[in-house]
């Protein structure tokens, strides 16, 4: 690892798309981080409010900063404030920071600015983009398969042309022969980019990703061109929705809420691949009221995947938070009606409980305009 100076905090942004497991990753730095006794700050990002990649972040005791209502590049200015935040009150060693799935243009509109403009503060570390690697081998056209439309695409592929790092995640989902067939498509068509392979879930090489991140200082060899245009119709596809429920047990019983929002999601996806939409990442959280620091969790991927659970609660409740953002292709009221419609029927399945929505918005991402954005190195 490398050696930090005092007078600077290291940032490290972590990209890729939505669903590539930026959130299980950020988390498993995290921990390593902790584990060799530096501090780490989080900052996340999301165009809407009550992220569940926050929720996640608390419930493992990290301190958090949420960004929400625009990329970071579009809010520049509250990143540098997020990160002044944390370090006001923990002083972190290392500042862990996850743009939105459906941004890019992240070298010229943050890293650079940051290095040009705080460069005093902050040593930045080479930009990381994750990819799940099923939908790595459909987008660059070497398997079949349910895809993203062209533009939606378009975002996808420019994330992967900034990338000083292309990280394949989720090697377990692969053979070794596709895990090759990839690895080899991406050196070919990124060459400026280094590729490793590694499961966050599982452990498998993180620490290599990990000392690889935290030895070098981000430097592109070019900066590329973006076509805005493309770029904002990209995400316009794209329809988000967030959404704070309380669920409540009306008997005074303890349920399961392990089970609880594993239906809900295998109820979303089945509605959701009936009307032919692709989900670029379904995720949930459930956590009880008497414990903040316990909590489930269940992300859906893609619409031909099943829900994977992966934060368990320990103890049945009677009374928690359940947090739900979903991202798919599909308009917001589409979205939102799939939404009301599935929990009126796991609910409806689950004598004894009831649900109270704290919020609930749907939109489409407006047009990317940065704050900052270097046109040269």
């Amino acid at each position: 690892m490398s050696t930090i100076p005092d007078s600077k905090s290291r940032y490290i942004m972590i990209g890729g798309f939505l669903g590539a497991g930026k959130t299980t990753s950020i988390q498993a730095f995290a921990r390593y981080l902790d584990g060799k006794g530096l501090k780490v700050g989080l900052i996340t990002n999301d165009q809407g409010m009550g992220l569940v990649d926050t929720a996640l972040g608390r419930a493992n005791r990290f301190p958090v900063e949420e960004i929400a209502g625009g990329c970071f590049c579009c809010r520049f200015d509250s990143l540098v404030d997020a990160a002044a935040n944390l370090s006001e009150s923990t002083r972190p060693d290392v500042f862990l920071a996850e743009p939105v799935g459906s941004c890019t243009d992240l070298m010229a509109t943050v890293n650079l600015p940051l290095q040009q403009i705080y460069g005093d503060d902050f040593a930045v570390s080479p930009l990381s983009v994750l990819i799940d690697p099923i939908r790595a081998l459909r987008v660059l056209g070497l398997e079949e398969g349910k895809r993203l439309s062209p533009n939606v695409c378009y975002i996808y592929e420019k994330q992967l042309e900034e990338a000083e790092i292309i990280v394949i995640n989720k090697v377990d989902l692969l053979e070794k022969d596709r895990f090759e067939i990839l690895r080899r498509a991406l050196l070919e068509r990124f060459p400026s980019a280094s590729v490793i392979g590694m499961s966050a879930r599982d452990e498998e090489n993180t620490e290599t990703w990990f000392e690889t991140v935290l030895a070098t200082e981000s430097n592109p060899l070019r900066l590329m061109e973006v076509d805005y245009a493309k770029y904002g119709e990209g995400e316009a596809l794209l329809g988000w929705l967030n959404a704070g429920l309380r669920v409540t047990s009306t008997d005074d019983e303890e349920f399961d809420g392990n089970e609880l929002i594993r239906m809900l999601a295998s109820r979303l996806r089945e509605l959701l691949a009936a009307e032919d939409i692709e989900v670029a990442h379904l995720k949930m959280t459930l956590t009880p009221e008497s414990d903040p620091y316990e909590i489930a969790a269940v992300n859906l991927v893609r619409s031909d995947d099943r829900p994977h659970q992966s934060h368990r609660l320990t103890e049945p409740l009677e009374e928690g938070d359940l947090s739900l953002n979903m991202r798919a292709e599909a308009s917001p009221e589409v979205l939102e009606a799939a939404t009301r419609a599935a929990l009126s029927d796991s609910f409806g399945e689950q004598s004894g409980l009831a649900f109270q929505t704290v919020h609930m918005e749907c939109f489409r991402p407006g047009k990317p305009v940065p704050v900052h954005r270097l046109t040269r190195l």
